[in-house]
Formats: structure tokens, sequence, C-alpha cells
């Protein structure tokens, strides 16, 4: 079921800038306009498409990632920007001293970009955050609800009638592993949707941590459709309706992406 951007590099580059500019840099603009000059961490950036429409406005650039290939790939796609010193990347974990050490309290903007998700620990990891943050500056977050219909990222599974299967990575963890074995996926495969499942995110426990590592949110958006959907699958990106935006808990079954500005 790998969709096509999940192979071609160039493809799922483009549909990140593309992406980026069209939704993500309007939406943080909203609530905190970009400046030229300004400084931009994204953290999990893989190639850089998020970064380019920021780099396109004079913002100096640092993207991290663990993948050293997609790094790779972002240097040569984006090298323009790091010949001139305007963008770096960077394989490192942000826990390490190294990184904290050079880059404490640097950024205007921090930007995680489909990353919260997969992250473990993330009561820990967003109040660390503020430590990488100028005086004022914020934070966005764009994630699937982990109850959405795909919300267990099952759409990278081998199988294609498995991988648009809705809602089964809800099911409990042993009927979930068992399900993706019968199916004949890769030992490396399940371990890694379980590893989403147990790192998967919900609206209510994201604005929980928010709260309790004294953020403010400054904006927030739920879509219905995800933006990134119209380079995927050609559809029409929609703003969930606030009849359903409003509902506790029963909002992340029908959202399938939501925005954060925090700060």
């Amino acid at each position: 079921m790998a969709l096509k951007h999940h192979s071609d590099h160039h493809l799922r580059f483009t549909q990140q800038v593309e992406n980026s500019r069209n939704y993500v840099l309007p939406f943080i603009e909203e609530a905190y306009p970009i400046q030229p000059g300004y400084a931009i961490l994204e953290i999990g950036c893989g190639e850089g498409g998020v970064l380019q429409p920021f780099l396109e406005k004079g913002c100096r650039c640092t993207g991290v990632d663990l993948d050293q290939v997609r790094l790779d790939l972002g240097n040569e796609f984006l090298e323009s920007y790091v010949k001139s010193g305007e963008l770096e990347f960077v394989n490192q974990n942000i826990y390490e001293e190294g990184f904290l050490k050079k880059y404490q309290g640097a950024f205007n903007l921090i930007m995680l970009k489909d990353v919260i998700e997969h992250v473990p620990e993330q009561d820990k990891f967003i109040p660390y955050l503020r430590k990488l943050l100028k005086p004022g500056g914020k934070i966005f977050f764009g994630f699937p609800p982990w109850y959405m219909p795909h919300g267990g990222h099952q759409q990278v599974v081998k199988n294609k009638y498995l991988g648009m299967m809705p809602y089964i990575h809800l099911l409990p963890n042993v009927l979930y592993r068992g399900l993706l074995k019968a199916f004949g996926e890769a030992d490396s495969k399940v371990t890694e949707l379980m590893e989403i499942k147990d790192a998967g995110i919900s609206i209510e426990r994201f604005e929980r941590i928010v709260k309790q590592s004294n953020y403010t949110i400054a904006n927030r958006k739920f879509y219905l459709i995800n933006p990134i959907y119209k380079y995927k699958f050609n559809l029409q990106p929609r703003v969930q309706s606030p009849l359903i935006s409003n509902l506790y808990f029963i909002r992340n079954f029908f959202t399938t992406c939501v925005y954060y500005l925090i700060g």
C-alpha cells in the first residue's frame, strides 16, 4: 500500500514544499508573522521541504534529523541555501549536550510536522523544546490525532488491502500485531508500527501537555481532510466543522490532521 512519495524522494520533497507554502506558513503567520532573519529549527526535517518557503522569506534555517540519508538528499535539493549559509542540516539527537550547548535560546520558531506522534515521552519532550526558543518564540506542531482512521500510519504497510483498513491500529496490541503478521508484514515493519502505536497522541493529551508545560495556544486548526492529502490523493483540504471540533474526544475519530502554534 506504500504510496509513491514513500519511494520517490523528489516527489515527497516537492509535496512538502507546496504544503508548507500553501498551508503551514499561512497558518503560522495568522498569529506570528515571519520576518526576514528569523532563526528557524525544524525537528524531523527529512529532506527539508517544509523549510524552503521560510528560506524564501529570508529566514536562517536549521534542519535536524536522525536519518542521514534524507539529510543528504536535503543538501542536494537545497544546495544553494546550504552553500550560502542560510541553511544547515544536522544529524543529531536534540537531547545531546552538544546540541543544547550550541542552540540553547537560538530560535524564533521551532517546527514539528508529522513528528510528535513518533516521539516517545512527549510530556518530557514538549517542555524541553522551550530551552531552544528565543524569548517570545513559538512552536508549530502538525500531526494526525491517534484515533483518526489511519492514525497508526498503516498506509505504509506492504499489503494494499491492509493499508486501506481504517481504525485497525486501535485494536488491542496482541490483535493488531497478529493482524499485521497474518497479512505478511515483515518483523521490522511490525515493530515500527507498534512503536507508532505506543507514541500515538490524541488532541486532548497534546493540549494537556501544553497546559502543564505552561505554554499558551496561539493558534489551532482542525482538518477533516488533511492539506497534504491534496498532493497525495488529489483531495481538497477541508477544515473540520466546529460542531465536530468542539466535541471532546469524539473529534479525534473524524479529524485527520491538527495544526497548533504554541508559545
